[in-house]
């Protein structure tokens, strides 16, 4: 085998202009946000427009032995779709196709798609696809997928697996399989879709997914509260979540905050701990609740309004902290969960690792869900701040992990957490996965490496 002739085989295969080998272009295809990770180098880019282009590429990759890397945005940040060397990258961002339902409240999407495009496409119909990660704006269809990823309403709603109705996916060696349907209950055979749901590309490449729309949710009230000690606002997280549901229930320490002001100021003081965001959907009772909460625990400032603007500006800030804490430095972002109750003990056992590696964490997160982002900032051009840094990283998943948590909650596992992912999971639970990786992809050839 050479490079050259599963280049021309490719081309044999595809529409013209759909296989990139140009290195400026290659480049760009290298990497996702997680800058931390080294990519290889790709033998060539492959921009899909349909499923039977997948399904050429994946016959060329199983005849050839070629590994593949199935990229959508490139928005990702756990390394989950930088390109391994001499790889084929498959890119799925030309995949656009979308399809309302409006009777059966579906929308049928191929994976290129922006979550926001969907969103508006649903809200063009009078409906609402709820899964909202911060980065919605940018990130695809293809890519919530592939990690499961979550959001800030999820707290109530749920996840991107709780709106997969059925999947068309293509396997290793080119054959194409439907899973599910479009019917609201389907219990025969083994539930396989959820299954390819935040596997990373790791046993198919999605091409097509049924997904379930909602009405559109009632205007919200808001509710922020603002805590001089951060393990305080965890305090009032677990009283809030003990017997409610808000539809957002968000979380940022100083550090989020000040880099926030220094971005776009919005009058938020970076002199308190911690401030905490809450919203919800079913009236100003639930909202006051969620105050007088706060104020149980001694919260400082405690307010709550109904003005759809005032609690989009406080949303913004929040969706603003990741990009605005990386202009602080290079970041390894977080996406560690724990129980509920143990809230306030993560919030602890973060700052002692900040203090014992002497790295700057800045929190934000999804409170509600227990699931935060510490965002562990660094000089990527200070050797040692480096090295405190990653085992910063490391020490706060293993902090999750004795509370009970998990290293990831919606970003997915990737290349930066594969190493810890055996801690969680146990052996006999990663020799299953590696069974139902061998079963699906003998080959190995569907982004290996990465974590199984």
């Amino acid at each position: 085998m050479t490079d050259e002739n599963v280049i021309r085989a490719l081309v044999a295969g595809l529409p013209e202009g759909t296989v990139v080998t140009e290195p400026e272009i290659v480049e760009s295809y290298r990497y996702d946000r997680a800058m931390t990770v080294r990519p290889g180098r790709p033998l060539a880019v492959v921009r899909a427009t349909c499923t039977s282009d997948v399904q050429a590429v994946l016959r060329v990759a199983s005849r050839f032995g070629i590994p593949i890397v199935t990229r959508g945005a490139g928005t990702g940040l756990s390394g989950g779709s930088a390109a391994l060397e001499g790889c084929i990258t498959l890119s799925t961002e030309r995949m656009r196709d979308i399809t309302v339902d409006a009777a059966a409240m579906t929308a049928t999407v191929q994976p290129g798609l922006l979550n926001a495009e969907v969103k508006a496409e649903a809200r063009r119909h009078g409906l609402w696809y709820p899964p909202d990660p911060s980065s919605f704006e940018i990130c695809s269809i293809g890519g919530n997928l592939a990690t499961n990823a979550g959001g800030l309403c999820c707290v109530k709603y749920g996840v991107t697996t709780d709106y997969v109705l059925g999947l068309e996916i293509v396997l290793g060696d080119g054959r194409v399989v439907r899973l599910g349907g479009r019917t609201v209950k389907d219990v025969a055979g083994y539930d396989l879709k959820r299954l390819f749901v935040g596997s990373e590309g790791t046993l198919g490449v999605i091409t097509e997914a049924t997904l379930r729309l909602r009405p559109l949710p009632p205007p919200a009230s808001t509710v922020v509260a603002t805590f001089a000690e951060i393990v305080t606002s965890g305090r009032a997280v677990a009283r809030i979540m003990a017997s409610l549901r808000p539809s957002t229930l968000e979380l940022m320490d100083s550090a989020a905050i000040e880099a926030v002001e220094k971005v776009k100021p919005m009058g938020l003081d970076p002199g308190i701990g911690a401030l905490l965001i809450g919203q919800t959907d079913v009236g100003t009772g639930e909202a006051e609740q969620m105050a007088q909460a706060c104020r149980s625990v001694g919260a400082g400032y405690v307010a709550v309004t109904d003005d759809p603007a005032e609690g989009e500006l406080l949303m913004g800030a929040r969706r603003m902290a990741i990009p605005c804490v990386e202009r602080l430095g290079t970041v390894l972002i977080e996406d560690v969960g724990v129980p509920i109750p143990a809230v306030p003990q993560l919030m602890q056992g973060i700052r002692e690792v900040a203090q014992r590696t002497d790295t700057a964490i800045p929190i934000i997160g999804h409170a509600g869900d227990g699931n935060f982002h510490p965002l562990v900032t660094f000089d990527s051009t200070d050797a040692a701040a480096a090295a405190r840094a990653r085992q910063a990283f490391d020490d706060v998943m293993n902090v999750a992990l004795a509370l009970g948590g998990t290293i990831t909650g919606e970003h997915g596992v990737g290349s930066l957490k594969a190493h810890l992912l055996g801690a969680q999971l146990g052996e006999d639970v990663m020799d299953l996965m590696h069974r139902v990786k061998a079963a699906l992809d003998p080959q190995g050839i569907l982004n290996p490496g990465k974590w199984v």
